[in-house]
């Protein structure tokens, strides 16, 4: 049975409100069971937000969980750990995870079926062996170096490489998933089921009599990362026999290749902006000060999902609409990408900002020290939100080279930022460090689509009923 809200409202408004209130009710029912593209984009991304703030919600009471459970010490060494496994197994994927998220759509779209079972195992054995590989030079090389490296880390490390060929694979179901616009099966294993797992081991190794450090906590990360990303391979297994009919493989290796390794130096230095701060402070400061910028950098996760709702609703949106020259519909999605990215965002801050501290708190007193932070981060954050997903419009428009660049050079200046800064102010100099970084690359970001795509992607140029940007026409592919 399907719920009206336009029904419900003139069933239970009051009827000085009815007229007001039917007007949004009906926006809300066609968000729900719309068929049109912006209702399915719309519903995508309302879905990929309700799930990643469900998701920030148990990662942040696992996150509180583990350091109560581990202490600030134990905690820190974690964090670094599994940071850099995360960023270690997303850049493994040499960008083939996002390089899917274009190539699916389009072989639906064309009824390319061959090429698409194809990309469908190609990709998952592309990211299994270079994963593999590196993970195995990861475990060599602590190896031959675990005398240069602070004894609490090496056990970790060694459970951190040994962790890195399944966080590759979930990376690449993730954009297969989000290719066939199945917002549920790209997050809720790595958002949500893998986090509560990892809790859940780490309850049950404790009260097995395990040792509350960073050693337990990785090893039951291990046993979540597999599990979870074996769940997902057979969900998606069961999905694409409903839509993909069985028969003959094409594999267009040297073609995914081609497209995926500039994404890969995208998403890689994406990666790293986003993380280099909390690797350095692992590097500079003690594990105690990186759990408190880590704790810091989770309570503001909420701005974060904002963004990667919206990327994650409209990236294969992007890739068809350009693909097709549908310049009316590309413009309209990055018209909307850009108020359901930067709004929220806004509002999000402000909700941290009244309730940082006692966030905060939840970790231990200690962690409070960290609230200034939220402050300078919070500005940074909010002018990244004024373009919305713009790096994706790039790429998704065959762009990533110059996507690529942006991320290569607001990377470098974020590392001589961070050495030059947190020796000198601690916390708050990683925090302005990649505030800065943040506030360069939107700008760069901002000009790069300007330049390449004529595209004036800021929210600024968005105000009002139909706003001014307008798509360069899409120039014609060699033949």
């Amino acid at each position: 049975m399907r719920v009206s809200f336009v029904g419900m409202v003139e069933r239970l408004a009051p009827a000085a409100l009815r007229a007001r209130l039917s007007r949004f009710a009906a926006i809300a029912d066609n968000i729900v069971t719309g068929r049109d593209d912006r209702a399915v984009a719309q519903r995508m991304a309302l879905t990929a937000f309700t799930i990643r703030v469900l998701s920030a919600v148990i990662a942040y009471v696992s996150q509180v969980l583990l350091a109560r459970w581990m202490g600030d010490f134990e905690y820190g060494v974690y964090v670094v750990v599994w940071v850099g496994a995360v960023i270690i197994g997303g850049l493994a994927c040499l960008g083939i995870q996002t390089a899917v998220v274009r190539f699916v759509p389009e072989y639906a779209a064309r009824n390319e079926l061959a090429l698409l079972r194809g990309i469908l195992i190609g990709s998952r054995v592309h990211g299994l062996a270079t994963a593999t590989l590196i993970g195995a030079i990861g475990l060599v090389g602590i190896f031959l170096f675990r005398d240069q490296i602070a004894g609490y880390y090496v056990m970790p490390l060694y459970l951190a490489a040994i962790c890195i060929p399944m966080l590759a694979i979930g990376e690449i179901q993730d954009g297969l998933a989000r290719g066939f616009n199945w917002a549920d099966l790209a997050l809720w294993p790595t958002f949500i089921i893998r986090p509560v797992l990892i809790i859940a081991f780490t309850f049950a190794a404790l009260e097995m009599g395990a040792v509350p450090d960073a050693t337990t906590a990785m090893t039951t990360a291990i046993l979540a990362t597999y599990l979870t990303s074996l769940l997902q391979m057979a969900a998606l297994a069961y999905r694409t026999r409903k839509v993909v009919a069985p028969g003959v493989r094409h594999y267009r290796s040297f073609t995914w290749i081609a497209v995926a390794f500039p994404i890969f130096l995208v998403e890689g230095f994406f990666n790293l902006l986003t993380n280099v701060d909390i690797l350095i402070v692992g590097q500079l400061r003690a594990p105690e000060e990186v759990a408190v910028y880590f704790a810091t950098v989770k309570t503001l996760a909420l701005v974060h999902f904002v963004y990667f709702a919206v990327r994650a609703a409209t990236m294969q949106r992007f890739s068809q609409y350009y693909a097709s020259g549908d310049r009316v519909r590309f413009e309209a999605t990055v018209r909307d990408s850009l108020h359901w990215t930067f709004w929220p965002s806004v509002v999000a801050v402000l909700v941290l900002l009244a309730c940082g501290r006692f966030l905060l708190s939840m970790f231990g007193a200690s962690f409070v020290s960290g609230f200034p932070l939220i402050f300078i981060f919070a500005a940074g954050l909010l002018v990244r939100a004024a373009i919305g997903p713009a790096e994706s419009i790039l790429t998704m428009a065959g762009e990533q080279r110059i996507c690529a660049a942006v991320y290569a050079g607001t990377f470098l200046v974020n590392l001589i930022l961070n050495y030059t800064l947190i020796p000198h102010f601690g916390l708050e100099g990683a925090a302005i460090a990649t505030s800065l970084a943040l506030c360069l690359e939107t700008l760069a970001v901002y000009l790069a689509v300007r330049w390449r795509l004529k595209l004036r992607c800021s929210i600024l140029h968005v105000l009002g009923p139909r706003g001014t940007i307008r798509l360069a026409p899409r120039p014609e592919s060699p033949s």
